[in-house]
C-alpha cells in the first residue's frame, strides 16, 4: 500500500483548500481542448490547482498529462477553452513572461558552469544586482543542503545532487508555479524515495505551487496533496491519494492505482445500502455496502484491495464473505507476502499479510487449501 502524507499547515488544521468554495484557484482549466491534427491529445478539460499545492498529474504515457503541463509553460498553444494563472487568461502571454518555471526529465544543466553559476543564470538574464543574485544563490544552496558543493561542475556531483540543482535554479526566480516533468526518473529506486521526500520538505518550505508529471503511481501517492489521474486526454478522478486509493470512482482508477481485485457481477439489494453480488455459477453471491443505488440485476464490480482480505487455513466464523480456494503462488516481498488463491470457478484472488513471523514459521503454504474472507465494508462496489 502507498504512503501517504498529509499535508498540514502552521495551525495543524488539514490543507484542502479545495474543499473551501470561497477559495479562489492559482490555475483553472476551462474547458480546454488540445489538437494535433484530428489528434485530440486533451478533451475539454476543465480543472482547478490551488496555491501551494502539489499537485500530480499521474497517467501511462499517452494519455495527455505532459501536454497538459506544456501548455501550462506555454509551449504548446490551447485549441479551444482557456487557461488562467491568478485570474488572468495566459494563453497569449509568452513562456518567457509566465510567473511559471519548469524541471525537466534531464535537468538541462550547463556542463560548463559551476552548481553556483547555473543557479544563478536565470538571475543574471533577468539583470538583478549582484548583491541580490548572491544572496539568493545562497539561499538556494542552503535550501537545498548545495552549500558544500558551489564550485563543482554538474559531472562531479551525484544524480541527485544534480537534481537538487534543477531544483534550486528553478526555485530561485520564485516562480508562482513549478511544473516538475519526471523530475526523478533518472535516480534509482532508493534514491528516487529518498528524494520524494527532499522535495516535499522545500515544497512546504518555499509555498510554491509544484505540478509534478508522471507515470510512477507510488511517487505520485507519496508527494501529492491531490492526484488526478488521466486517461485519453481527461480526467477521470481527482482526490487526495488517500482518497483515490479508499474510493476510486472506475474501475479503471482501481486497477492503475495499487494492486486490487476487481469481483465482476450482478447486484440485488439486500438492505439499506447493502448489496448481494452474484458473480459466478455455483458460487454464494458476496456482500457489499454501497452509498451508491445499483438497480435490480445491474452490473457491479466490487474492487477489493489484497491487504484488505484475511486469509486463513479453516474457515473463519461471523466473517461477512468467506470463499474456499487453493494457494496457487505466493510473492514474498520482505515485509509483505502476496497470496494468489485460485476459487473453484477459475478466479484469482489476492491476498495481502505482514510477515510479521520468520518465513520458516508460515502456517500457508503453495497447493495448500485455504478460506479468503473480508467484511462487507472492504470492497467499494463500482458501476464501471
Amino acid at each position: 500500500m502507498p504512503f501517504f502524507k498529509e499535508r498540514t499547515i502552521v495551525s495543524q488544521t488539514v490543507f484542502a483548500p479545495w474543499d473551501d468554495p470561497n477559495q479562489k484557484p492559482l490555475i483553472r482549466f476551462q474547458n480546454v481542448t488540445k489538437r494535433f491534427g484530428e489528434f485530440v491529445a486533451i478533451d475539454d478539460l476543465t480543472l482547478d490547482i490551488f496555491a501551494q499545492e502539489f499537485f500530480a498529474l499521474l497517467g501511462p504515457s499517452g494519455c495527455g498529462k505532459t501536454t497538459m503541463m506544456r501548455m501550462l509553460a506555454g509551449f504548446e498553444s490551447v485549441t479551444e477553452g482557456k487557461i488562467e494563472l491568478s485570474g488572468a487568461d495566459i494563453g497569449h502571454v509568452p513562456p518567457n513572461k509566465r510567473a511559471v518555471n519548469m524541471m525537466f526529465q534531464s535537468y538541462a544543466l550547463f556542463p560548463h558552469l559551476s552548481v553556483w553559476e547555473n543557479i544563478a543564470f536565470g538571475l543574471k538574464r533577468d539583470r538583478k544586482s549582484k548583491a541580490e543574485i548572491d544572496a539568493r544563490v545562497d539561499e538556494m544552496l542552503k535550501l537545498t543542503r548545495l552549500e558544500k558543493f558551489s564550485k563543482r561542475k554538474p559531472h562531479q556531483i551525484s544524480g541527485g545532487q544534480r537534481q537538487r540543482v534543477a531544483l534550486a535554479r528553478s526555485l530561485a526566480k520564485a516562480p508562482k508555479l513549478l511544473l516538475l516533468d519526471e523530475p526523478l526518473g533518472a535516480l534509482d529506486k532508493k534514491l528516487r524515495q529518498d528524494t520524494q521526500f527532499e522535495l516535499m520538505d522545500i515544497q512546504e518550505t518555499t509555498g510554491t505551487t509544484f505540478v509534478i508529471v508522471t507515470h510512477d503511481q507510488e511517487e505520485a501517492m507519496t508527494v501529492a496533496s491531490r492526484v488526478a489521474v488521466m486517461d485519453e486526454g481527461r480526467i477521470i478522478q481527482v482526490a487526495t491519494p488517500a482518497n483515490i486509493y479508499e474510493y476510486p470512482n472506475s474501475v479503471y482508477v482501481a486497477d492503475f492505482i495499487g494492486d486490487v481485485n476487481i469481483i465482476q457481477g450482478t447486484a440485488a439489494a439486500k438492505g439499506p445500502e447493502t448489496y448481494a453480488i452474484t458473480w459466478a455459477d455455483g458460487q454464494a453471491p458476496v456482500t457489499a455496502t454501497s452509498k451508491t443505488s445499483f438497480s435490480e440485476g445491474q452490473e457491479a464490480h466490487l474492487a477489493i484491495r489484497p491487504e484488505k482480505i484475511g486469509i486463513s487455513a479453516q474457515k473463519p466464523e461471523n466473517a461477512d464473505n468467506a470463499l474456499q480456494g487453493k494457494v496457487l503462488d505466493i510473492a514474498y516481498l520482505g515485509n509483505l507476502s502476496t497470496y494468489h488463491v485460485q476459487l473453484p470457478g477459475g478466479q484469482i484472488i489476492k491476498a495481502q499479510t505482514a510477515n510479521t513471523r520468520r518465513i520458516a514459521r508460515r502456517d500457508i503454504t503453495w497447493e495448500d487449501p485455504v478460506w479468503i474472507s473480508w467484511s462487507a465494508t472492504a470492497g467499494v462496489l463500482l458501476a464501471q
